[in-house]
């Protein structure tokens, strides 16, 4: 009986999900679950081992799955459940007007039955390895014949859990509002009335303090739309944000996340450690990774249907592999692709939290975090899945003066990065085009000579397909409002992601190349660099046929870009493909202060009291 409590509503959440899906790009929306029913087998079964995870403290392990039924097909397929338990009573309505049996939420990942068991058909059963991570409730998973298109529910095993779900986990530096003040983001099970979060930091080897907390988290009627609200609705847990204040430059720290509970308690992360950032305009070796586009991938190979990210994990691990050679990552947009499942985000921030414990990981926003109909965006489109930014906003920290506004500036050393956000007008006259002229006409480029602008859409120029099919070869209006201001405050380098390539122009302004040097590049650029990085993970978008004459180097791959400043007059720009993280594409800048300084079209008055 209690197994029938638990498959009805799985059901009805599954018929949910197929009015609810808003970007059919996501794995999860390539189920026809509308046209799920219960076929229950008693003959069918599934099982999974171990039924408790995390013993020994780790917070992701591999479960085994074995299950089988009297007539398999190649098209059964395994659906995973959290939380474990489905019944009508655990799950809140979309809105008063909503009656039970009530929606609950979709599956967090599924797998083929024969994926590593090619017989399965002929022996009747099969096996499977699932990696879990911590997401503060029980799993449960469950066995479907009839293929995506036309599922029935035949078995579901029992329920397994992590021994303490609630723990702080998925640490996320970021930089604060000053260049000595860091700060510490992670998720937990604990609210304000159960536990007090706070931070307990010192330099390695020195005396140690604590910094509290500040506590987020929200609710279904936070975001604007399904599947968000709805079936792709999950519980986000507890955000914690701590800000460790008067850091002195370039020195190491170690942390670790605790809660003291109210009974005298105290509950402990793993210890981690990082290194504070340059004094603004410090001459030292400072290396910069960026990209956009990654997203999530399963190591297990689960949830990847249509493979939707696939670049996603050699991203990661190639960046892991040379953390100890960078200083801040950008992920500059469409983080997750999440697409308001709201799970999703769990699963990123643990599979990069061995860069996001070490080292500042600034993101901006991007379509799939921010758009949505009638909510404020720029664009009226779905692509967020009903998250409308709040996601993005509650679980990163970013050094914005409004979380909706997500446009910020970060200093680092001799690097001053201003931010936009493309999914708000960015126009000229609007409150972002004068944030983004403050950033860019305050910063001292005699202590800070590297100026970088980072937003997700392409503002400056690509030769992806669909911005070439629009004869505009980059965001409508984007060029026009905000290449003035990058050639009067001579901006660098532009990176962007959102197409999904790699590709780089020469220095330019208004269309038209103002140096022939492709690689090396010496004295005063007279234009900007502007560089495409959304190769990061998700599904690579092609070039046009058209050739253009700004467009140096192209590659329809996936990778990252890379930054080193030797000093204030030396700057080494790499790209590198996620496969092998060797580099494909590079260019050097070497030049004087003098060179900054120097006069180029449109950088100066046309007239002075000396002329």
């Amino acid at each position: 009986m209690k197994t029938f409590v638990i498959l009805l509503p799985i059901l009805w959440a599954l018929f949910a999900l197929q009015g609810a899906t808003s970007h059919e790009d996501h794995p999860l929306s390539r189920i026809a679950v509308h046209k799920a029913i219960a076929a229950l087998d008693a003959r069918a079964y599934i099982k999974a081992t171990p039924s408790v995870l995390g013993s020994n403290g780790v917070n992701q392990e591999w479960i085994t799955l074995e299950y089988g039924r009297s007539n398999p097909s190649n098209d059964d397929w395994v659906g995973v459940f959290s939380p474990g338990n489905f019944s009508a009573a655990t799950c809140d309505p979309e809105n008063n007007m909503v009656t039970p049996p009530l929606l609950c939420t979709a599956p967090i990942k599924y797998q083929f039955a024969n994926r590593s068991s090619p017989n399965y058909k002929r022996t009747r059963k099969g096996s499977l390895k699932l990696q879990l991570i911590n997401q503060r409730s029980d799993f449960s998973f469950a066995l479907f014949s009839g293929g995506l298109r036309n599922p029935k529910l035949v078995a579901v095993s029992n329920t397994v859990a992590f021994a303490n779900p609630n723990v702080p986990l998925y640490p996320r530096l970021a930089q604060g509002k000053t260049w000595n003040e860091m700060t510490v983001t992670w998720t937990s099970g604990y609210d304000i009335n159960e536990a007090e979060p706070f931070v307990e930091w010192a330099p390695q080897g020195g005396q140690k303090t604590r910094s509290p907390a500040g506590t987020l988290t929200f609710d279904r009627s936070s975001l604007c739309g399904a599947p968000a609200r709805t079936v792709g609705w999950r519980d986000p847990g507890f955000i914690h944000t701590s800000f460790l204040k008067e850091l002195w430059p370039n020195l190491v720290y170690t942390y670790k996340l605790g809660h003291k509970l109210f009974n005298g308690t105290y509950i402990w992360s793993q210890v981690y450690k990082f290194k504070s950032s340059p004094y603004p305009g410090q001459n030292s070796l400072q290396r910069v990774v960026i990209f956009g586009d990654m997203g999530k991938e399963e190591a297990d190979g689960s949830n990847v249907y249509n493979q939707y990210q696939p670049g996603s994990l050699n991203t990661t691990k190639q960046i892991i592999e040379d953390l100890k050679n960078i200083d801040i990552v950008f992920h500059i947009g469409d983080i997750v692709y999440a697409n308001g499942y709201l799970s999703q985000w769990d699963q990123f921030t643990s599979q990069v939290e061995p860069i996001t414990s070490r080292v500042p990981y600034m993101i901006a926003s991007g379509n799939h975090e921010r758009d949505w109909p009638d909510s404020g965006s720029f664009y009226g489109k779905k692509d967020s899945g009903g998250e409308c930014g709040v996601l993005a906003q509650t679980m990163f920290y970013f050094p914005a003066e409004n979380r909706d506004k997500f446009w910020y500036s970060t200093d680092y050393g001799m690097f001053r990065f201003c931010i936009a956000d493309t999914e708000h007008d960015w126009r000229e006259g609007t409150e972002q085009y004068k944030f983004l002229e403050h950033c860019f006409a305050s910063v001292d480029r005699q202590k800070q000579p590297w100026l970088i602008f980072l937003a997700h859409r392409v503002l400056g120029y690509s030769s992806g397909d669909f911005y070439a099919d629009d004869g505009s070869f980059g965001e409508p209006m984007g060029r026009e409002s905000l290449q003035k201001l990058w050639q009067k405050y001579k901006v660098d380098i532009a990176i962007y992601g959102h197409v999904h390539n790699y590709e780089r122009t020469c220095p330019i302004y208004q269309n038209i190349c103002t140096m022939n040097e492709k690689n090396s590049y010496k004295g005063t650029l007279n234009g900007t660099i502007h560089v495409v990085a959304g190769g990061g993970g998700a599904g690579l978008v092609k070039f046009t046929s058209l050739q253009t004459k700004w467009s140096i180097f192209k590659d329809y791959d996936y990778g990252f870009v890379k930054m080193t400043a030797f000093d204030h007059s030396n700057l080494l720009f790499e790209y590198k493909k996620s496969r092998d993280g060797k580099v494909y594409d590079s260019f050097n800048i070497s030049r004087d202060y003098r060179d900054i300084l120097a006069c180029t079209v449109d950088s100066c008055p046309s007239m002075t009291l000396a002329s």
